[in-house]
């Protein structure tokens, strides 16, 4: 094997690799060798098929085997020989002249080839430890955590019996049939249903035509079925459900008492509010930390320059273009309703693009260099998550991810991104910094822009008072 470096521009590299004749010889007369004991020709005892008879049966389809391993086999060896690294997959262009590929599998000529790729540039990481941050706070106080109960208390409301008519927030509970052209179906069927009207909880009309019934009441209330429900046969159609009402039930306050409190799942009020509290401070180091997060990858971008490898770049603004593509078709926007050009969008999410890739590269180089992994435990936790993202479906979602090995660096890629966040914060000046609740959870939700981490990792989805 020969191989010629014959272009080295930038961060592109292309190499020619010659692999002589006589080495082919040798791989095919050595894969000859291996059929010469398996090969089945009539004529012939098996074992005893001469070389020479099976290169005229065998030759060009073993020497098209022989070809592609050579390939395969020179070109790991080219780039391991390097001491670059390349950035993607090395692209390999074959020869295409019939003559010459001819030749090849004659075993009269040489198998020359291209190699085409882009290497990881070398990063110079900056000193760490000057990074200066604010980190934003908001403690959360007695007031905020009797609003919060205020809260639960309102939508966790107790029913007491009532004469007269039901209307919306009332708790109707019925036993119901419903049917399709006369016809019960299946799971239109229940008895001693609690409805609280206007929750949205059925299918559209369903609680609208309940408004105004009384206990003892028997009406028949007609309602749709979505187009995109899930049973076919009922999607878009009109049903009869022939309703009995049992009871009409108006809400009330709840008292806020240990009984109440145990009906929530706490052993008293006390413990009731301290799981608020958490849930509470919780929430808010989420967005604290998302960010001191943001800030610091701004300050790690704007602290680094190095060449970044085109087609990296090229192939994530392209996933960033077809995600903008898609939602303006589904939102029915254009660029001009978003007061811009398509132009001028391009140019942002580019530079978006180089952020990202920039980003990328600086906190795998940070990762290595200090020897940052992620364990199977990690990422077995993390699948766990995922799959509890979809009841019913777990053993589907978990041989998914188990079979498929991209999928599975994507759960892996954000821990890695956070504990290499975790590392450099341990290191940067950060400062805490108390903030109004408006300002914590400002901009956290924008959805655009340099604020989505270079991985996709939006972790930012959080509002605030999640509560209950």
């Amino acid at each position: 094997m020969n191989v010629t470096e014959t272009n080295a521009e930038g961060l592109r590299r292309e190499l020619k690799v010659v692999v002589g004749a006589d080495e082919l010889e040798e791989k095919l007369s050595s894969r000859l060798e291996e059929l010469k004991s398996k090969a089945r020709i009539k004529g012939f005892r098996p074992g005893h098929v001469p070389k020479e008879h099976l290169r005229k049966v065998y030759g060009r389809s073993v020497m098209a085997e022989v070809v592609q391993q050579a390939v395969q086999e020179t070109s790991q060896k080219a780039i391991s020989e390097r001491e670059e690294r390349p950035a993607f997959q090395p692209q390999v262009k074959l020869p295409e002249d019939e003559a010459e590929i001819n030749q090849i599998f004659d075993g009269k000529g040489d198998l020359a080839y291209t190699m085409t790729f882009e290497v990881l540039p070398t990063v110079e990481i900056m000193d760490l430890g000057t990074i200066a941050l604010e980190r934003p706070t908001a403690p959360v106080s007695d007031k905020e955590i009797d609003e919060a109960i205020d809260r639960i208390i309102a939508t966790n409301p107790t029913f007491t019996p009532k004469d007269g008519p039901a209307k919306k927030g009332d708790r109707v509970t019925i036993d119901f049939v419903g049917k399709l052209n006369g016809e019960a179906f299946d799971g239109g069927t229940a008895t001693d249903a609690p409805i609280t009207l206007g929750a949205g909880g059925f299918i559209p009309g369903f609680e609208e035509g309940l408004e105004g019934v009384s206990t003892g009441e028997e009406k028949v209330v007609e309602a749709t079925f979505p187009e995109a429900y899930g049973e076919p046969k009922l999607a878009g159609k009109t049903v009869q459900f022939e309703v009995k009402v049992k009871e009409v039930a108006a809400p009330q306050a709840p008292t806020l008492d240990d009984e109440f409190a145990k009906s929530l799942g706490a052993e008293s009020v006390s413990q009731m509010r301290e799981t608020v509290k958490g849930r509470l401070e919780f929430d808010r180091n989420m967005a604290s930390r998302l960010k001191v997060k943001r800030a610091l990858l701004d300050a790690l971008n704007e602290g680094h320059s190095f060449e970044l490898p085109p087609t990296l770049v090229e192939n994530e603004f392209k996933a960033i273009w077809d995600q903008v593509l898609h939602d303006q078709e589904h939102s029915k926007k254009t660029f001009e309703d978003e007061g811009t050009t398509e132009e001028k969008a391009k140019e942002e999410y580019q530079d978006i693009a180089a952020r990202r890739v920039r980003l990328g590269l600086l906190l795998s180089e940070i990762g290595s260099r200090n020897e940052i992994t992620v364990s199977d435990d990690e990422v077995n936790k993390a699948l766990i998550e995922r799959i509890r993202q979809f009841p019913g479906q777990e053993r589907q979602v978990y041989d998914f991810y188990r079979n498929t090995p991209e999928a599975l660096a994507e759960l892996r890629a954000p821990i890695f991104e956070d504990k290499v966040v975790d590392y450099i914060l341990e290191l940067a000046k950060v400062t805490d910094k108390n903030v109004s609740l408006e300002e914590l959870y400002k901009d956290l939700d924008d959805g655009q822009g340099h604020d989505h981490d270079h991985d996709h990792n939006h972790d930012h989805d959080h509002h605030h008072d999640h509560d209950h």
